[in-house]
């Protein structure tokens, strides 16, 4: 994650690094509940979340590691920067959450969403809010709302996760179709567009490039907007800082996801013998035994 969060501080860096790792694990065990139809085991996995995200503390020796190891990231995580972040960041998750019990319901009933509601549905599951308040943590400074709201920066921020999100998604597509899932914005491009697979790739490539398009402007538009906030402060001065260390990583996505895609085992896999079981995922590391 060093790539991402250019300039955080080890402790920072480390607890995200962690987190990531987590968000892998946990996606795993979401889909193997699904390819195993364990409704019963992902309702209470959900519950358990919910729960550990609220009072992370009370959840730090619960007897699933993954709810355990979830309590301990969310508990670090928190200890940076002041409660009304922590307060906001809980507020994301629990959505991401709740965006992953829709998915485990869109799979398990074989519903393919339309491509703008997989496009809504796409910003909770990949968690974009998550991964933008974490920004902020980067920075050693929560920034106020009047600046997050800025437009410039909130179109920065959002193109900066959905160029990740859909990179990962046309990434992902080979082995997705191999494993019979209905969540990729290809999938809902093939189904609902009627687009052939090849150009399916070409349009989502197309996204992607207009999207790196945006950014490039809109991040010049952020970057002015961090140098009017200095106003000769010693607060405007530090708010600026932080602004453009927030915009600067949100550039920085963009190369990490290229080449963490094209570094790892997982995004080469296109076919296996058994669909319960994708060879990057071990049993024990999907909640089995």
């Amino acid at each position: 994650m060093a790539g991402y969060y250019t300039g955080a501080p080890d402790e920072v860096l480390q607890a995200i690094a962690d987190y990531s790792a987590w968000f892998f694990i946990w996606d795993d065990r979401h889909d193997r509940d699904v390819v195993h139809g364990r409704a019963g085991h992902w309702r209470r996995l959900r519950y358990r979340l919910h729960a550990a995200l609220d009072a992370p503390r009370h959840h730090l020796h619960h007897p699933d590691p993954l709810v355990a190891s979830f309590a301990d990231s969310v508990l670090r995580l928190y200890g940076f920067l002041p409660r009304t972040w922590n307060q906001r960041f809980a507020r994301h998750f629990h959505a991401v959450i709740e965006a992953y019990d829709r998915e485990f319901r869109n799979r398990t009933e074989g519903y393919i969403p339309g491509v703008e509601e997989y496009l809504a549905l796409r910003r909770h599951t990949f968690a974009h809010w998550i991964w933008t308040d974490l920004l902020e943590a980067s920075a050693g400074r929560e920034l106020p709302g009047a600046v997050r709201k800025n437009p410039a920066y909130r179109r920065a921020a959002l193109l900066s996760q959905e160029f990740a999100a859909w990179y990962n998604d046309l990434c992902s597509l080979p082995k997705e179709i191999a494993g019979d899932e209905v969540h990729n914005l290809g999938i809902s491009l093939i189904t609902h567009e009627g687009l052939t697979l090849e150009e399916t790739v070409d349009e989502v490539r197309r996204r992607i490039e207009e999207c790196i398009e945006e950014f490039l402007v809109v991040e010049k538009n952020a970057l002015r907007f961090a140098d009017e906030i200095d106003d000769g402060t010693v607060r405007g001065k530090e708010l600026s800082a932080a602004v453009r260390s927030c915009v600067g990583n949100m550039r920085n996505w963009f190369s990490s996801v290229y080449w963490f895609h094209h570094e790892s085992g997982r995004y080469m896999v296109d076919s296996w013998d058994d669909r319960s079981t994708p060879p990057y995922v071990t049993n024990e590391a999907a909640g089995e035994k």
